[in-house]
C-alpha cells in the first residue's frame, strides 16, 4: 500500500492524471473516501490523464457516464455508486460488459465492485474530520490518499 499527502484540489487533480496515464482497457479503479473528500476532483485528473472528452462531474443522479477518447485510447466509464444499495443494482449496470473495453472508475465502490475483476487499483481519500469541504476550494488541511493495488496488473507499478 502506498500513502501519500494531497495538499490542495489542483494537487489531488495531478495525482489523478498521473494515474490515468498509467491506465489501459479493463482497468478498474474504485474510490472510497468521505463525502467531499476529492473522489470526482480525483477522477477529473483521470480523465485528463487518459485524454477522454469531459467534462467530468459528478455521476451521482445518472449514476453512470461514459467518456470516449480523444486519443485513440480506452473510454472512461464513471459510475458513483453511492445510491446503489446492493449487488443486485450494481450487476442492473452491466459493468463487467464494458469492463474489457473501458477504463471503469467507481466512485462508493468498495464493497459492490470488487468481484468485477481480480486486479483493481483502490484508492481511498480521506480528508480531516470535521472538515467542510467547499468544492473549488483548497482544503483547510491536506488530504491523505491511500493506495492499493492488487492482482498480478498491479506488481510492481509505481503509484506514489
Amino acid at each position: 500500500m502506498t500513502e501519500l499527502e494531497l495538499r490542495t484540489p489542483e494537487e489531488t487533480s495531478a495525482f489523478g492524471g498521473r494515474v490515468g496515464r498509467l491506465l489501459r482497457a479493463g482497468d478498474l479503479v474504485v474510490l472510497s473516501g468521505d463525502l467531499g473528500a476529492g473522489k470526482t476532483t480525483f477522477t477529473r485528473g483521470l480523465a485528463e490523464g487518459l485524454g477522454v472528452r469531459g467534462p467530468v462531474t459528478s455521476p451521482t443522479f445518472v449514476i453512470a457516464r461514459e467518456h470516449p477518447s480523444l486519443v485513440g485510447g480506452p473510454p472512461l466509464v464513471h459510475v458513483d455508486a453511492y445510491r446503489l444499495a446492493s449487488l443486485a443494482e450494481v450487476d442492473d449496470l452491466d459493468l463487467d460488459t464494458a469492463a474489457q473495453e473501458a477504463v471503469t472508475v467507481v466512485e462508493w465502490g468498495r464493497g459492490l465492485v470488487e468481484d468485477l475483476t481480480g486486479d483493481r487499483l483502490e484508492i481511498e481519500l480521506l480528508r480531516p474530520h470535521g472538515e467542510v469541504a467547499v468544492e473549488g476550494e483548497a482544503p483547510v488541511e491536506p488530504r491523505r490518499v491511500r493506495v492499493r493495488g492488487t492482482g498480478a496488473r498491479w506488481e510492481g507499478v509505481e503509484l506514489a
